[in-house]
């Protein structure tokens, strides 16, 4: 179900062994992940009809499913795309804390979640039936981490973070990335050139991408740079050069749902924008997508790919996370498949 966009990569000399190439050097990244965790839950239901005591749909659940998602799923991405990872994060004191853990300690990855008992592990929760989500609730609390808790998790970084090639902050506004913890690793990161990406998001909550600053990649929806620029009437070049004034992001994505992505490019040196479209057309679950774009894009800039290159990766990964229902780490091989090898 996926189509290659040829007039894009004819714009930008880029051909099926340079991308095969690329993919073949994620092996040589470390990298850290922080960040929501967020457990998805999708319950299949039969839809038995309406009732006759109030206008309600009734349903009979047939079977649950379990996903990681947040910013565990960008750290199980970032893995089985072949990187060493390590992941740092809060959870609660539940069943949920411990399917986290081992799912991402079977992945191999460097796990560090830390509990925290005013909260519980986010649970997501999706209704379906026929493919369709009927209805969504979500089990969170949205309030920042402790002073102690923040002390704890710098401690525990400062010590190790100049051994990462690459930092990806995947921030649902929970509380976990507060702004003393993105402070404290933004200046340790410049002072390394350790390159940083992120992606805050806007959806039954508020995010704010410009807190931010200096990144190498940023991802907001067309919803979400609006909220963060308060602008509802300029176009996209336009609010992506006030991204770029305000929090200095090197390069902006912005992700468009079914028109895909716009990228914007601050370096003089190439064209300003340019733009992929969706590379499936047929999604079945359009959740995820923007995590396994960040992911993708932002391991092949810090192998040295150049951002056209790049962003084409990230949308051959948002690509295949799209084809299929929840949340499922995309393995290299699925990759190097769609290049036809």
């Amino acid at each position: 179900t996926i189509s290659h966009c040829q007039p894009y990569l004819k714009r930008h000399h880029i051909n099926n062994g340079n991308l095969v190439s690329i993919i073949n050097q994620f092996s040589n990244l470390n990298i850290l992940v922080l960040g929501d965790t967020i457990v998805d839950e999708y319950i299949t239901c039969n839809p038995i009809g309406m009732s006759q005591e109030d206008p309600a749909i009734v349903v009979s659940p047939i079977s649950n499913n379990k996903f990681i998602g947040g910013a565990a799923i960008v750290a199980a991405h970032a893995k089985t795309l072949g990187a060493n990872v390590t992941y740092i994060s809060v959870t609660g004191d539940d069943e949920n804390y411990g399917y986290t853990n081992n799912y991402l300690n079977n992945l191999d990855i460097s796990t560090f979640l830390y509990k925290d008992p005013t909260r519980p592990t986010t649970l997501k929760q999706r209704f379906r039936a026929h493919n369709k989500t009927l209805l969504r609730v979500n089990h969170l609390k949205q309030h920042n981490i402790s002073k102690e808790l923040e002390n704890t998790i710098l401690k525990d970084i400062k010590d190790s973070l100049k051994k990462f090639n690459l930092v990806i902050f995947s921030d649902f506004s929970y509380g976990v990335l507060t702004k003393r913890i993105i402070s404290n690793i933004q200046k340790i990161a410049l002072e390394n050139n350790i390159l940083m990406v992120a992606d805050s998001q806007s959806s039954s909550q508020v995010g704010d991408i410009t807190k931010f600053k200096n990144m190498n990649i940023v991802t907001p929806t067309e919803r979400e740079i609006r909220l963060s620029l308060n602008d509802f009437e300029s176009g996209l070049v336009v609010l992506s050069e006030k991204l770029q004034k305000k929090s200095h992001p090197k390069y902006i994505f912005t992700t468009l749902g079914s028109e895909g992505i716009m990228i914007y490019n601050n370096n003089t040196d190439s064209l300003l924008t340019d733009n992929i479209p969706a590379l499936n057309l047929n999604a079945k679950d359009v959740s995820g997508a923007g995590d396994s774009l960040l992911t993708c894009s932002s391991m092949a800039l810090a192998v040295g790919a150049n951002i056209w290159q790049s962003s084409y990766l990230g949308s051959i990964a948002a690509a295949i996370q799209v084809s299929r229902i929840g949340n499922i780490p995309i393995k290299k091989e699925e990759m190097l498949n769609e290049l036809n090898f």
